[in-house]
């Protein structure tokens, strides 16, 4: 096989609330983070809630990954904050695509199982 490369998008992940809302996460609207292969990026100075992250991380790879147009994972952009009385989303927003090669990322060779 000559080509072994393979794509993902890459991921910004943006805190949106309504005006004036108490959030209770301790984000603040606007705090992001980015997603760049598998290396989360965050702003300097800025944190990002364990229990937030933890609901977001299930999704990322799949929203890397190229999908079908009518799949909800391909429409649906926001996520709700864990925390059941905080008002929060999470937007997910593709924006980018990065090549990687197979080799580079894993020992297992491809093959005609793969």
């Amino acid at each position: 096989m000559d080509d072994d490369g393979f794509e993902l998008h890459d991921l910004r992940v943006e805190v949106v609330a309504p005006p004036d809302a108490r959030i209770f996460c301790g984000a603040k609207p606007g705090d992001s983070f980015e997603l760049r292969g598998e290396m989360l990026h965050l702003p300097p100075g800025q944190g990002f809630s364990i229990y937030s992250l933890a609901a977001l991380l299930p999704l990322l790879p799949a929203k890397q990954r190229a999908t079908d147009p009518n799949d909800w994972m391909s429409t649906d952009a926001e996520v709700a904050c864990p925390d059941p009385n905080c008002p929060t989303r999470f937007r997910i927003t593709r924006i980018g695509k990065r090549r990687f090669s197979h080799g580079a990322v894993t020992a297992v060779p491809l093959g005609p199982t793969s």
